[in-house]
């Protein structure tokens, strides 16, 4: 490394002022390299409300701050995004008030992907192929969720918005803070162990899990692969909070909700009173306007009715079921009287029949029964008899016994 010593008889170097060395730094870059192209991935774009935008170029090993003022960028024919692999043609420029140095960009295309965004979407289309990213296994937020568990950075801005929107909008709700290292090779591990804990521990009706913004690497723990499949295991409905409305995370596609801010998911999950006052004060005015309504038109149609008219109108509406109700009865009574009469007619018949078959009703009209003696078998036929056999001969009214003569056939 050059190396200067100075004794005391040589002379002092002069004294530069910070702005006087940094101005000397910006000339010698400015007229060395008075254009340059890079090649890089963008990272940390921040579109200015000047229209103006201020992004990283970085690769694997260095990274440079550079400005795209707004008459430059409004011509880009992409919409630059973090990740993205572009070439950048420009300026060397000195910040003075920050002592580093910047590429001013003119011109700036497409060069391709990033590596990070070709890593998240190869990740996004494999985990979503597994049905993580499916709307049907998302539990739903609650309309009114009483207590809120917030996984984030105790230190962060983002659980400072968080609480400050829920004691503004409704600070009943019962909020428990589950710190979490939100950056960095620890922070998945982290996430992974909180919303576990949550979980088993019904720390919540719904989580709120985020941080605040920052460049594409900042936000990475929020698609590590094992933090979105403990968004997607869930029991208890979680709302991705990662980053600003721009910024994106594999987390948003897992959760349930995705808020464009912490602070919007504070306000999702918060109806503030004033608001439930005003829901309950219309809806209360909307039942008494209706129950008037309906007594004025009950009052109404009472009032068409006099006390003079009002007998013969019961009576027009109750005719039509008396009548019914007497043809009814009618009709029974004859369906009766023709059943007698036919039951009758069974009866006399059926006693004809049974009369006609009486065996006494038959010995009666002359006809006796002819046994052996001492058999119970009636017989029909002379020729079955012997001479001699003794016979019994039952008549309507008694019994003789007679003896066989002679048989003839």
């Amino acid at each position: 490394m050059p190396l200067s010593v100075y004794s005391e008889r040589m002379a002092e170097p002069r004294v530069l002022t910070v702005s006087e060395l940094t101005g000397i730094v910006k000339n010698l870059l400015e007229e060395s390299l008075p254009s340059v192209v890079v090649e890089g991935e963008i990272s940390n774009w921040r579109p200015a409300s000047s229209g103006h935008a201020y992004f990283t170029l970085k690769d694997g090993g260095a990274s440079i701050q550079a400005v795209m003022f707004r008459g430059r960028s409004s011509r880009l024919a992409f919409r630059p995004a973090d990740g993205m692999l572009v070439r950048a043609r420009g300026a060397l420029s000195v910040y003075a008030s920050r002592g580093q140095y910047q590429i001013v960009v003119d011109s700036m295309e497409m060069a391709g992907s990033g590596d990070i965004l070709v890593m998240l979407e190869e990740r996004k289309r494999r985990l979503a192929a597994e049905g993580l990213f499916d709307p049907d296994i998302k539990p739903p937020i609650p309309a009114f969720p009483a207590r809120v568990a917030v996984i984030t950075s105790p230190t962060g801005a983002a659980l400072r918005d968080i609480l400050s929107v829920l004691r503004r909008r409704n600070a009943g709700i019962r909020v428990t803070v589950l710190p979490a290292i939100v950056q960095g090779d620890e922070a998945p591990a982290a996430l992974v162990r909180q919303l576990e804990a949550a979980n088993a521990f019904s720390l919540g009706d719904v989580i709120i899990i985020g941080r605040g913004g920052g460049s594409i690497e900042d936000l990475l723990a929020f698609s590590d692969e094992a933090v979105v499949r403990a968004v997607a295991a869930s029991r208890i409905p979680v709302i991705s909070a990662v980053g600003h409305e721009i910024d994106w995370s594999l987390c948003d596609f897992a959760a349930s909700l995705r808020a464009a801010t912490p602070s919007a998911a504070a306000e999702l999950v918060s109806e503030s009173a004033a608001s439930a006052s005003e829901r309950v004060r219309v809806a209360a005015e909307t039942m008494a306007t209706s129950l008037r309504a309906r007594f004025e038109r009950a009052r109404l149609l009472v009032r068409s009715f006099s006390t003079d008219n009002l007998e013969l109108r019961l009576e027009r509406v109750f005719q039509p079921s008396r009548q019914r109700v007497d043809d009814a009865g009618d009709a029974i009574i004859r369906g009766m009287r023709d059943a007698l009469v036919a039951a009758r007619h069974r009866l006399a018949s059926s006693s004809s029949l049974l009369l006609a078959s009486d065996p006494m009703a038959i010995l009666k009209r002359g006809f006796a029964v002819v046994r052996r003696t001492g058999s119970s078998t009636t017989l029909r036929d002379a020729s079955v008899l012997s001479p001699d056999e003794t016979l019994t001969i039952t008549f309507a009214a008694g019994e003789a016994d007679a003896r066989v003569m002679e048989v003839r056939s």
